[in-house]
């Protein structure tokens, strides 16, 4: 029997991964953001732990040559996880991923059907600020700064799987990061006249004040670092549960606590807003 092809394996993989997108938002309003921001925090933690059960597994991120042509016709060096994204994301396109605008994809493809049922998805977004996305910056900080945080070296050869993870937590971080827009939309919405005035002056920094909150900031990233804590425990039936605490050793957890309220600190929140001013900055277009 011939062994299945990539291609294969990508749409079975990917029919369970679209099980878990979430549904469009019903009613926007500042209850069902706080809510949704709340719950992909589970999401965002719990494929961090996934991730982390695999080594670093170097020659999955490495550029091959071995990959085949592109559509211009050069030779194309993408690396092993870069083509799975690829991949993956034309297959969820075809299946209906982003027809929600909370799904951005990393790489754009035209795909001119969609084999999903059809469904009237909610258009909260203002036309002209709906794309703004930070997925480069997505990108560039979860390969290059936060993975080899999360991952042991090795190289355990397991490299779909690898990849596999490396997607969710890609698309967990961009789901979350990228909903600034629709953090913005609520608070625009909610004092139209003062944000109006911002947005036409172009007072980014008076914006960025109106938007933040360091105590709230503090809550969430506080509140992270216990859900890594809490998720990352092994569970036992003889005894009482470990809940975890700052006397705790960081490396007894599946994932490190630190590492998550680092995720949140440096590029969780700041990317955040800055999707937030973007969106805000072309709200009178």
């Amino acid at each position: 029997m011939a062994e299945p092809s990539l291609h294969t394996y990508l749409f079975f993989c990917n029919a369970i991964t679209l099980l878990l997108v979430v549904s469009p938002c019903l009613g926007l309003g500042l209850d069902t953001v706080r809510e949704f921001l709340t719950r992909e925090e589970d999401t965002i933690v719990f494929s961090l732990i996934e991730r982390a059960k695999h080594p670093l597994n170097l020659p999955a991120y490495q550029d091959h040559a071995c990959f085949g042509f592109g559509p211009s016709g050069r030779r194309r060096n993408d690396s092993f996880v870069e083509l799975f994204v690829r991949e993956s994301e034309e297959i969820q396109a075809k299946a209906g991923r982003y027809q929600s605008q909370e799904e951005i994809p990393f790489f754009h493809s035209r795909v001119p059907f969609t084999l999903a049922p059809p469904y009237n998805f909610t258009t909260d977004l203002y036309p002209a600020a709906a794309s703004v996305n930070v997925n480069d910056a997505i990108w560039g900080f979860y390969f290059n700064q936060l993975l080899p945080l999360l991952a042991k070296n090795g190289d355990d050869g397991d490299y779909a799987v690898t990849a596999a993870s490396d997607l969710a937590c890609l698309q967990a971080l961009s789901r979350r990061i990228n909903y600034g827009r629709y953090v913005a939309e609520v608070r625009f919405r909610g004092d139209q006249q003062r944000y109006t005035s911002l947005i036409s002056s172009k007072d980014k920094d008076a914006l960025m004040e109106l938007l933040t909150s360091e105590a709230q900031e503090d809550v969430v990233k506080r509140r992270v670092e216990k859900k890594a804590m809490v998720f990352g425990q092994d569970i036992t039936l003889d005894g009482p549960t470990e809940t975890g605490d700052k006397n705790t050793s960081q490396s007894s957890f599946k994932v490190v606590p630190s590492v998550v309220y680092k995720l949140y600190d440096q590029w969780v929140i700041p990317l955040t807003k800055k999707v937030e001013i973007e969106y805000l900055l072309h709200r009178l277009d």
